[in-house]
């Protein structure tokens, strides 16, 4: 049992109703904590053996034990059976995705893509499986080969508790042999995990071992692990599902055997939580960013909202129009049908006085030729109902195409006020005034009344932009003459130059003989400065050598830390000894190292101090000369 199973009340499962239950050691990736325990995972046997009795003898019946057990004894066989849903595509697709995570996170060295994860090939399963088994193992090297029999082989050296045949292995990507190896994968990466849990946990209670003798393989700790497994088991049987008291006795003998000590445990439990508190700190502060962005964005919809709401109005007021027109033609329309129908009424009278009277040649004429009359006034009448209806039709294209022509105009006006920073009231050059117009919010003499209202601001506005022009012209001529004048005064100076340099150029003459001299020294001094130069880079170079040297045994110390690693409980001591001796060696050779340039460096900066120093007296003494020559010369 290991050292991390003591935060859970008990390893033992918990009772369920069903008596066939299964363990789930084996499941992955479901959220169930592992156990964080030794990886000695018991290797499945023969499939006809049966359950073995128990190892804590047998049940009395009863009302108290109302279960059955499902566990063997010790060294007990049985075929584990596997529970994982391996063909249900949404647990593939999330043992992929967690695939591809754990590669990802690790630096897997190859491509890695949804894609060729679906349905890999032998090569990419191999270089996958050597990948996470060098988590286990840094110094493994897959042969290249009869893979297909590495494979299962180092599955069964770990105790994987099914079977990846040695065929599945020539088309692992598969549809039928994909899941059983994602499966392997997967629980190999739970060893993984595990062995890092292990290796965390030792370091953390390495300082509680006083001695070899402490640790958990000890004959001291598997007398309290079989005592607490006894008890826990025994009270498991008569129907008990939680062993707090049995796992806090064991606590207390665990840390009485490895002597924990509480003031530890409890000032590492404070530094927790003061850097969990920064963490949440950190994380509030750098939230506000986010924050901002959403509020702008807020802004921004707003703005959009306001927009949609009075395009929103337009639109019913454009239909509010078009509906009052639509009822005026309606309108227009009921008069003309009730017109037609009174005309069809008198049609019918006449039709009926016709069959009932007897007419004249001349009658029969005179009713005919009504008859046309009141069919050409029908038709006239539809004639103009047509024209109406089409004229309404124009219209509103003609008013549609008016508002849009409006719309496209006020735009741009609003483009160019904005560009002018004009709108919205807030704005530079608005000067708290409203420049915006809303063509289709008011009625058309508020539109009128606002259009005017925004001219005047504008010719107000230009008017202090004509005034401000004028100002910046005049400030423009100021400026020129002023250059003109600067101009005229660099004139006068530049022929002064002239008869300065003219002199200069005498005393140049004068001096190239000294400074012939003074090149001669400074060669000399280049000479010297070369040597000290070559000097320095030998130093470096031989800095840098003991210091490629201490690197390379870090290197070395680090490597056999790594094999060590794998190698039983003393011999881990006995190398972190030893590592610890090496880090020594190594800190000391680098404190020397960095003393030795701490010296170099001040011996050099001595030198060039004393070149400087050298340097600024030649200088000194070479004005000096200079400022004798010019006397000379004011003097001749």
């Amino acid at each position: 049992m290991s050292r991390a199973t003591l935060s859970r009340p008990s390893d033992l499962p918990m009772r369920v109703q069903d008596s066939n239950r299964m363990s789930m050691v084996y499941t992955t990736p479901q959220s169930k904590q592992p156990s964080f325990g030794k990886l000695n995972i018991p290797k499945p046997q023969s499939v006809t053996s049966e359950r073995r009795t128990s190892f804590f003898g047998a049940r009395t019946s009863g009302a108290s034990m109302p279960r059955n057990s499902t566990m063997s004894g010790f060294g007990g066989t049985e075929k584990i059976k596997d529970a994982r849903p391996l063909h249900d595509k949404s647990y593939v697709q999330q043992c992929i995705r967690q695939l591809h995570e754990f590669l990802s996170e690790q630096g897997y060295p190859g491509t890695l893509s949804a894609k060729t994860l679906q349905s890999p090939s032998t090569k990419e399963f191999v270089k996958m499986f050597e990948f996470i088994y060098r988590q286990l193992d840094p110094t493994f090297e897959m042969p290249n080969s009869k893979v297909e029999e590495e494979v299962p082989a180092i599955l069964k050296a770990l105790r994987y508790p099914f079977v990846l045949s040695k065929c599945s292995m020539y088309s692992v990507g598969a549809p039928h042999t994909w899941p059983q190896a994602l499966g392997a994968l997967m629980w190999l990466i739970d060893n993984v995990k595990i062995n890092w849990s292990l290796s965390k946990q030792e370091l953390l209670f390495s300082d509680f071992c006083e001695d070899n003798d402490n640790i958990e393989e000890g004959a001291e700790y598997n007398k309290l692990f079989v005592d607490y497994t006894a008890e826990t088991y025994s009270k498991f049987m008569q129907g008990d599902d939680t062993f707090e008291d049995e796992d806090e006795s064991f606590l207390t003998k665990l840390k009485k055997l490895y002597n924990v000590d509480e003031v530890l445990l409890t000032s590492m439990e404070e530094k927790h939580r003061i850097l969990s508190d920064e963490v949440e700190r950190l994380e509030k502060e750098s939230q506000t960013d986010r924050l901002m962005t959403k509020r702008m964005e807020k802004v921004k919809l707003q703005a959009d909202l306001k927009k949609l709401q009075s395009y929103r109005s337009s639109l019913e007021s454009f239909k509010a129009n078009l509906e009052n027109k639509a009822s005026e033609v309606t309108d227009e329309l009921e008069t003309t049908v009730s017109h037609l129908e009174s005309l069809k009424h008198e049609r019918d009278e006449l039709q009926r006085l016709l069959q009932n009277q007897k007419f004249t040649p001349a009658d029969v004429e005179r009713i005919n030729r009504e008859k046309k009359e009141l069919q050409q006034t029908i038709s006239s009448l539809n004639k103009s109902l047509e024209d109406a209806e089409q004229h309404k039709w124009n219209e509103e294209i003609a008013l549609a195409k008016v508002k849009e022509k409006a719309e496209l105009k006020v735009a741009e006006y609003h483009k160019l006020a904005r560009k002018l920073k004009l709108i919205p009231v807030s704005a530079e050059n608005a000067c708290g005034h409203d420049f915006e117009i809303k063509p289709f919010e008011c009625g058309p003499n508020s539109m009128v009344q606002h259009k005017t209202q925004i001219q005047m601001l504008l010719r107000k506005l230009i008017s202090d932009v004509e005034e401000e022009n004028g100002r910046l012209a005049n400030m423009n001529l100021s400026l020129e003459e002023s250059c003109e004048q600067f101009n005229s005064n660099i004139l006068d100076k530049s022929n002064d130059l002239k008869q300065l340099r003219e002199q200069i150029r005498k005393l140049d003459e004068r001096l190239d003989s000294d400074m012939q001299e003074l090149a001669q020294e400074e060669q000399d001094w280049a000479v010297e400065m070369e040597s000290v130069e070559n000097h320095r880079k030998l130093l470096e170079k031989k800095v840098n050598y003991g210091y490629d040297e201490s690197v390379q045994q870090l290197k070395a110390a680090q490597q056999q830390y790594h094999l060590v690693l794998q190698e039983t409980n003393e011999e881990r001591r006995t190398v972190a000894n030893n590592l610890a001796s090496v880090f020594t060696t190594a800190a000391n050779h680098l404190s020397i190292t960095e003393k030795c340039l701490e010296d170099l460096h001040s011996r050099v900066q001595r030198v060039c101090s004393k070149a400087v120093e050298e340097d600024t007296a030649a200088v000194q003494k070479m004005q000096e000369t200079l400022k004798s020559f010019k006397s000379k010369a004011t003097c001749l």
